[in-house]
């Protein structure tokens, strides 16, 4: 196990903002993520039988993200007093959901990249319509995936795992990513406010972000007060990460990023350093994990994996 704690500090965190963690945070994200990979592999293997759909859809599901969004329903579970194992049939289904996100803006049609998580995308290496159904299948994979742990369950915790369910319906169709996804495409090409920008990003990034708590709030048995400190965090981390993605497009390395570099400015997208400037992004994104901080207020130290990922949200390379 790895104890080297997480001590690389933002290059655009003020000091007079954030202190920093002596959390272990590096030992906490390898853990968890060789847990959730783990649990992954147990939802999705592969037989070799079938008629390859299983192999398009780890070839992207297994390419080494981060899993960030299903750390977070483990954090977020441990803050409000959860245990964080309970939280993994809800971790597999965000990460299908967000993998099947980046399948889909990868294709032709959308942004048609050629590079993501270091390796070829899944239309590159199966073809577009493989990857298309690759697509459809982790979506309704996850879906799948939490109805079954649902039927499961106990009468009295089958109610808490239908408004999971809702969550991340929610989260991921028309009035959250696919919303967002939409005003993406049509602002191509036009100049939005930094009003507009957040509105688009709150949904396309911030949604599945923000249900990752919610779901883990309703695993952990919150109070409303928490569930509502827990949004608020969310909504603030949810925008600070695309943030800094647009900033990591500018001047990020595409060797640690496993994907190319300028490729929004390419394409005229709206992004918060060519809406702002470089130096006011990097200011916005430390001042969107202060914010964050201070939804945190009222919870106790168990919330130190949530800080400790606010922080590295902007430090992060890739």
């Amino acid at each position: 196990m790895l104890t080297r704690p997480w001590t690389v500090r933002p290059p655009h965190l003020r000091n007079d903002t954030i202190g920093l963690t002596a959390f272990d945070l590096k030992s906490y994200l390898d853990n968890w993520r060789r847990e959730i990979n783990r649990a992954l592999h147990r939802c999705l293997p592969d037989d070799g039988r079938r008629s390859g759909i299983i192999a398009a859809m780890n070839h992207s599901l297994h390419a080494g993200g981060k899993r960030l969004r299903p750390i977070l329903c483990v954090a977020a579970c441990e803050a409000v007093g959860g245990q964080a194992k309970d939280t993994l049939p809800a971790c597999c289904a965000l990460e299908m959901v967000h993998t099947y996100s980046l399948i889909h803006d990868d294709l032709p049609a959308m942004d048609n990249d050629e590079l993501r998580r270091g390796r070829p995308t899944c239309h590159v290496v199966f073809g577009e319509a493989t990857a298309i159904l690759a697509g459809d299948a982790l979506l309704t994979k996850a879906f799948e995936r939490l109805a079954g742990h649902a039927a499961k369950q106990p009468p009295q915790k089958q109610a808490i795992w239908l408004r999971i369910l809702h969550h991340l319906a929610k989260a991921a169709g028309c009035s959250g990513m696919i919303e967002g996804q939409m005003q993406d495409i049509h602002s191509e090409g036009r100049r939005l406010e930094i009003a507009q920008l957040e509105r688009l990003h709150r949904l396309k990034t911030g949604a599945l972000i923000k249900a990752a708590v919610s779901m883990s709030g309703e695993i952990g048995m919150a109070t409303h007060q928490e569930l509502y400190a827990l949004g608020r965090y969310a909504e603030k981390i949810g925008l600070a990460f695309q943030v800094q993605d647009d900033i990591l497009n500018v001047e990020g390395d595409p060797g640690q990023l496993g994907k190319n570099v300028g490729t929004d400015f390419n394409r005229g997208k709206n992004t918060y350093p060519a809406l702002m400037g470089l130096n006011a992004a990097k200011t916005r994104a430390n001042d969107l994990v202060a914010e964050a901080l201070r939804a945190l207020a009222r919870f106790d130290t168990k919330t130190e994996p949530l800080r400790a990922i606010a922080e590295y949200i902007i430090a992060r390379k890739r």
